[in-house]
């Protein structure tokens, strides 16, 4: 399939999930392309509330591209059901289309949302803000999209676009033709070095984009820990290959209800990874760098068991 009819192909599916009363928005890789933001991506992420979870998946159950059905993509993608959507897990899908496979993951929540990721999407794509706090991944790549949202966000009149500028010139630049605010500058403190004209601005950056790395890391860590068993269990199992996705999908839920914690983020603690990124930031950057570090906490927007 070309780029433009997988585009066609994942929006049918919104479309048709919207359809059947499913809260969902396409995000991430398709969303920075809507944007103006990205050339082309060929997979697809998905916020999806929770609860329809049951719905999303029958819509993705009947859905074929180039007449290949779904399966779910590997053994360690979680079941899509409510109870591990909402404890932050992915479900991941694939399509066994040439030249290369369909790839759909489905979110409960946003990674780094800070907000409710339902408000304010447009069409069938999440907000730019929810797509720039996506972003603060620890893939370098990711980086230069986030900025580019915020300098989007800040061309609209949305002021939230200073929480997504990852770039000192680029800071400086935006802050000759729009103001800062004092309560953006309370969610961001290095924002008050740019007003000050402070020097250490730089700096102040190249902590925040370490910190937010670290904490990307060792979510995918405590994630993957999480998942051995089940992934193990899964690949055990006499139908965990099955070709039908029903079967696929009645192993998954069988063996995460006896081996995949629904929440293991909120098992290990939310103070205590963002506690360990920190401590793993100080020994990559400046002394001094983290100084300016927002509050993490409210990136877990949403997250629960």
């Amino acid at each position: 399939m070309t780029t433009a009819e997988l585009d066609q192909f994942y929006a049918g599916m919104v479309e048709q999930a919207r359809k059947q009363g499913v809260t969902c928005s396409i995000t991430s890789g398709m969303a920075c392309v809507y944007y103006g933001i990205a050339a082309a991506t060929k997979d697809c992420d998905i916020l999806c509330s929770p609860e329809q979870a049951g719905a999303l998946f029958a819509v993705i159950s009947n859905s074929r591209a180039e007449e290949q059905p779904p399966a779910y993509r590997g053994h360690l993608s979680a079941p899509l059901d409510c109870r591990w959507l909402r404890g932050g897990w992915t479900s991941h899908f694939e399509w066994n289309t040439v030249p290369a496979p369909a790839h759909l993951d489905v979110f409960g929540i946003a990674p780094r949302g800070s907000v409710p990721w339902w408000i304010d999407s447009r069409g069938l794509f999440a907000h730019p803000h929810i797509v720039g706090e996506m972003k603060r991944t620890d893939r370098e790549k990711d980086w230069p999209f986030a900025t580019s949202l915020g300098l989007k966000l800040l061309a609209e009149g949305d002021l939230r676009g200073w929480l997504h500028i990852f770039d000192a010139e680029s800071l400086t630049a935006a802050f000759e033709r729009v103001p800062c605010p004092p309560d953006l500058i309370a969610s961001r403190p290095a924002l008050g070095l740019l007003v000050s004209g402070d020097p250490r601005l730089d700096v102040a950056i190249r902590g925040e984009v370490e910190f937010w790395h670290q904490l990307d890391k060792l979510r995918m860590s405590v994630h993957r820990r999480a998942v051995r068993s089940y992934m193990v269990a899964v690949g055990r199992h006499p139908d965990g290959d099955s070709l039908e996705l029903a079967v696929q999908h009645r192993v998954r839920v069988a063996v995460a209800e006896r081996l995949l914690p629904q929440a293991p983020l909120l098992d290990y603690g939310i103070e205590r990874i963002i506690a360990e990124a920190i401590s793993h930031a100080s020994r990559l950057v400046p002394t001094g760098a983290l100084d300016w570090l927002p509050d993490a906490r409210k990136n877990f927007y949403g997250l629960s068991q």
